[in-house]
């Protein structure tokens, strides 16, 4: 890749919090070299125009079959980063694959659709905080010394349970196995430093567990989303194959609650780091949907997603893209971009103008199609965690918190929390 960088960065597949990395990289130029774990050479766009214009771009494909490197043998097949480029379903489709597929779950996740689920988002929000705080007098989650039985795992008992009960009805999923398809998801699309022993086996399971779901649905179908893509599968001449089927359910199970949790978690963090900008809410200056648009460009769920490869040389932010380079989307790096978002870029602002034009659910196309029911259900949450709890803190200095061990999700394992301050 021609550009003015200089040696490619090695991906460290730990990851870790993103910022440092992001600024240092944006630096040499809105797009880097990288090298990603396996020694495969590609590349992350990091700046907030090249990236809005690379996730948009005609010459820009999702299917593998655009990655030449994956099937010429270079690439070994138990590459734990085969299981994003070999995945079936609309998320590594193009053109009128995308659209048969996207079609097949958008109505479920129009605006109007998610609306209609408001009242139940907010029927298991107000469940939860009351769980939150039984967990925290009876001390589940606490830390020893002073006040520990006022302290509470609030990813564990809210931000996590919430948006995987909301797919999990959606999708008509047992409750049974929503702790098992948690355990397997970030396995497989989170712990990017699994060896590929355990990344695979992980992906054999849970592959496994789709079946054991679909057929479950098959057996006693629902008013469900699962159940419609099995009829769509069964139908005569079927819309789409048993692959696209798993692979279907495996996205919207997955992605349907790891970035919604990421997303809740990091904007807690964040308000608690900036107490001004929380009074400002609880005062009526800023909305809770300002709070979340400004939690996606300053802490987004996802830091760098692969894969898009461009079809033929391509030209992004002054650096040519080689044909069939696997790219990432360096969403964190963009929604820090000074060159879009001003000098104070690095500043939480839930009153900054440019916040709801961030890119972290996508552009274009392939612009996550979830993206109004995570904002639905991150909007109830925070409002009504924040206005029952209004001292609620971090028990622990937000430098202590374990990061994900993963350079594409972005967020905490853990995030203790006291409900009050005092």
């Amino acid at each position: 890749m021609s550009s003015d960088s200089s040696t490619p960065y090695a991906i460290d597949p730990a990851g870790g919090c993103p910022h440092a990395l992001n600024a240092r990289l944006r630096a040499r130029g809105d797009v880097a070299e990288v090298v990603l774990p396996g020694g495969v050479p590609g590349a992350v766009v990091l700046g907030h125009e090249a990236l809005r214009e690379f996730l948009s771009h005609p010459d820009v494909g999702k299917d593998a079959r655009h990655f030449p490197a994956l099937h010429d043998g270079g690439i070994p097949p138990d590459w734990p980063l085969c299981v994003f480029a070999n995945a079936q379903g609309m998320h590594t489709a193009d053109g009128a694959d995308h659209r048969r597929l996207r079609s097949l779950v958008g109505n479920a996740f129009t605006a109007r659709q998610v609306e209609r689920l408001r009242p139940r988002v907010e029927k298991l929000t107000d469940g939860l905080l009351d769980d939150l705080e039984r967990a925290a007098a009876q001390g589940s989650g606490a830390t020893a010394g002073e006040g520990a039985g006022h302290v509470v795992d609030l990813r564990e008992h809210f931000a996590l349970p919430l948006p995987m009960s909301v797919i999990c009805e959606l999708l008509g999923v047992d409750p049974e196995h929503r702790g098992r398809l948690h355990r397997l998801s970030y396995a497989v699309i989170v712990a990017t430093d699994n060896t590929p022993a355990e990344t695979m086996a992980a992906v054999r399971e849970l592959v496994e567990l789709m079946g054991t779901i679909a057929a479950a649905r098959r057996a006693a179908p629902g008013e469900d989303l699962t159940s419609a893509l099995i009829a769509a599968r069964d139908a005569d001449g079927g819309r789409l194959s048993e692959a696209e089927l798993i692979g279907t359910m495996r996205l919207m199970l997955v992605a349907g609650h790891e970035t919604t949790l990421n997303l809740i978690a990091n904007a807690v963090r964040a308000l608690c780091a900036h107490r001004d900008q929380l009074a400002l809410v609880l005062e009526g200056g800023a909305s809770w949907s300002d709070v979340v648009d400004e939690t996606l460009r300053w802490d987004g769920p996802v830091s760098w997603f692969p894969f898009r490869y461009p079809t033929r040389d391509l030209t992004i932010g002054g650096a040519v893209i080689p044909k069939g380079t696997p790219v990432l989307a360096g969403y964190t790096a963009a929604g820090r971009d000074e060159a879009y978002h001003g000098p104070d870029a690095d500043d939480f602002d839930v009153t900054r103008p440019t916040a709801a034009r961030n890119l972290s659910f996508g552009h274009g196309a392939h612009y996550c199609v979830g993206a109004p029911l995570a904002r639905l259900e991150a909007t109830i949450a925070l409002e009504r965690l924040f206005t029952r709890f209004p001292d609620l803190d971090l028990a622990v200095p937000e430098d202590r918190l374990p990061h994900q061990r993963s350079f594409i999700g972005n967020s905490v394992e853990s995030l203790p929390v006291r409900l009050d301050r005092r």
